[in-house]
């Protein structure tokens, strides 16, 4: 009677045990599905209209689902004017676009200071790395009397034209939420396909998340450059299109999609 009673008490005792574990792994499952729901989401705050010469501060508050991001990788402001992105005044002695380090306040925020010598419209944006993601917010800046600007150059079938470069993005056919799509860009240079370029399609939808998505496309023929993507749910997306080549080409072009 004793050994079934010691058999009973071992086989409770071994029960809750394995209950208990199991709790303990539901728990480590919760936790983890929380950690894969966090994303990396940055507001960025700049004044919207600036005098010039003025000293203006540039702030991004960076947070990683509930917890503010006080160690972030990487926080970079960009300033450049419109339609001078590549040929700004802002440049370092490379000929590249000035880039400005954050100061980090070691609580989400991360500054920087910049002005601007005249009237005109400006970008800024900032880029940040940080628990292996990238998001780069931008906001616009009138600064004076503001200015007035070329439009770029786009053709009645889609291409985009600049120094011969010209890039025809596929138009897509309905996209739905949830179905993978094919991204396919045609890119020329003075009317010859452009081969063995570096292609990435960056695609965001701030209404959703701060989030930015990147593609490496791939050249599935000459000049042809393709990628898939599947956009989780409906809403207006920007697709930016980044060419570049071994000749120091850096270019860019948004398109806008319409998932449903």
């Amino acid at each position: 009677m004793k050994k079934r009673l010691g058999i009973l008490f071992l086989s409770m005792v071994l029960i809750a045990l394995a209950a208990c574990g199991s709790d303990a792994d539901e728990n480590d499952n919760a936790d983890t599905d929380l950690e894969e729901l966090a994303a990396l989401e940055v507001e960025l705050d700049v004044s919207e209209e600036v005098d010039v010469d003025e000293t203006v501060e540039m702030k991004a508050f960076v947070t990683y689902g509930d917890e503010e991001v006080t160690d972030a990788d990487e926080v970079i402001f960009e300033v450049w004017e419109e339609g001078e992105k590549d040929e700004s005044a802002m440049m370092d002695e490379d000929g590249n676009s000035e880039m400005i380090d954050a100061t980090n306040h070691e609580d989400g925020t991360y500054t920087a200071e910049t002005s601007f010598d005249h009237d005109g419209l400006y970008h800024v944006q900032v880029h940040v790395t940080a628990r292996e993601m990238h998001t780069m917010p931008k906001k616009e800046v009138t600064v004076g009397e503001g200015g007035e600007y070329e439009e770029a150059s786009t053709d009645a079938d889609g291409v985009f034209q600049t120094d011969g470069l010209s890039m025809e993005f596929s138009e897509l056919e309905e996209p739905k939420a949830g179905e993978e799509v094919d991204l396919v860009t045609l890119i020329e240079m003075e009317d010859e396909t452009l081969a063995d370029a570096q292609v990435r399609y960056e695609i965001w939808n701030y209404d959703i998340s701060n989030k930015h998505d990147w593609v490496d496309a791939e050249e599935t023929e000459t000049g042809e450059y393709s990628g898939t993507h599947t956009f989780d749910e409906a809403g207006t997306y920007t697709v930016q299109i980044h060419v570049e080549d071994d000749d120091e080409l850096h270019e860019h072009m948004e398109y806008e999609i319409e998932v449903k």
